[in-house]
């Protein structure tokens, strides 16, 4: 998150940021809607970032950053770009850490960011639509494009010999391009996808939606959806009726929060989520304890804490303590975490712990859709025609 912060700063500077002159920042997230349980985390992480550079004192020549904090929905267009407007012409803001889910960050974009020519730096948004979006100039991403995501899932489903699955996804820019994505890869890859549909957030009640997935079929079911809201909804009401056993999980649906409400019929299932294994990322871990929140959280710091099935340990598949992290390379600067899990083990969560970590906050990770880098080099932050800093794309696969 310090080189997140150090690159909008960079493009504040640009903006009219006077030296000496304090710089506010607005952060806009989700903190009610489909990823309330992980946007708290997420801002944390922004704000350890300002309490450095703030405490540093070198910004501009001893400027300090302030942070006011928005509500996107995550979902409402309309509200997040109300929000968004309130940071500029009332907070008077000078830059936006957000937003977080792709429809409303591109409304924040063209509505309010474009007009008033104010940077923008999400963390989360992942629509590969962002990546052609007009932009002046002023937005970036930390987060790979799913146009990658969607690569990255089909060989991992392969490898796993999926054959067939549905998919889910929300009803929203992220959902759609994340499964368009998928289908697309998986299908070249000599896949079938039985069914692609979509789902609303915030039902109470899925099991229509779970019908037509299970008439349909599928080997295993892709669930592009939100943890807090319906991507959840969908997993127990297939659990319900037993129309499926084991779920694929995408960035949207990697927290906590799942695993607390559906506990263990989620064993087995396993998914994809940016991160990265560097010296800097794990120092963001003891930062954040220090400051007193959650850097293992999904999109700021997260961490696996589970037993890891080793099957040259453990030929009959148990688990024994934290076993042996296998990691697989997926072409130039990026891998895939391989960790079988048959049951949880309280032992090795304690093991694992501060070892086998999956992260987004706090690091830089160029657009996929970008050539590939060296492995090796720093991470980096990447908009369309310019390159910020380097960095490779690190997509993992990591199982519950």
């Amino acid at each position: 998150m310090k080189k997140l912060l150090l690159a909008g700063t960079a493009t504040l500077a640009l903006t009219g940021a006077a030296s000496a002159e304090d710089v506010k920042m607005g952060i806009i997230l989700g903190f009610t809607g489909p990823l309330e349980s992980i946007t708290p985390n997420m801002a944390s992480g922004a704000e350890l970032a300002v309490n450095e550079v703030n405490e540093a004192g070198t910004l501009l020549e001893g400027s300090k950053v302030t942070v006011v904090r928005a509500d996107s929905t995550c979902v409402d267009a309309a509200a997040a770009t109300a929000a968004a407007e309130r940071l500029v012409t009332s907070d008077k803001v000078q830059g936006i850490m957000g937003a977080d889910c792709s429809g409303v960050t591109g409304a924040v974009l063209q509505n309010v960011a474009r007009p008033n020519g104010v940077v923008m730096i999400s963390p989360s948004a992942t629509s590969p639509a962002l990546s052609e979006a007009e932009d002046d100039g002023l937005f970036f991403r930390t987060a790979p494009s799913d146009a990658r995501q969607g690569e990255v899932i089909a060989e991992i489903l392969k490898e796993r010999d999926i054959g067939s699955v549905a998919i889910t996804y929300t009803n929203n820019d992220y959902g759609k391009g994340l499964a368009d994505s998928i289908q697309q890869a998986f299908e070249k890859a000599g896949g079938k996808v039985t069914i692609s549909a979509a789902h609303e957030d915030g039902k109470a009640d899925y099991s229509a939606e779970v019908a037509a997935l299970a008439a349909a079929g599928g080997d295993m079911l892709v669930v592009a959806g939100y943890v807090d809201q319906g991507g959840k909804g969908v997993i127990q009401a297939a659990l319900d009726t037993g129309a499926f056993e084991t779920f694929f999980l995408p960035d949207g649906m990697y927290g906590d929060a799942l695993v607390e409400a559906i506990g263990s019929p989620l064993d087995g299932s396993f998914g994809t989520v940016p991160g990265t294994d560097s010296e800097g990322a794990t120092k963001i871990l003891d930062m954040a304890k220090e400051a007193g929140f959650d850097g293992t959280s999904s999109l700021c710091g997260r961490e696996l804490r589970r037993g890891v099935a080793d099957p040259a340990r453990d030929a009959g598949g148990g688990v024994r303590g934290p076993g042996r992290l296998q990691v697989e390379d997926r072409g130039s600067g990026e891998r895939a975490w391989r960790k079988d899990l048959s049951r949880r083990s309280r032992q090795g969560d304690r093991a694992a712990e501060g070892r086998h970590r999956h992260r987004l906050c706090g690091r830089h990770q160029r657009r996929a859709d970008r050539p590939r880098r060296e492995r090796g080099q720093l991470p980096g932050i990447y908009r369309e025609g310019r390159q910020v800093r380097n960095g490779p794309l690190p997509l993992r696969q990591a199982s519950v």
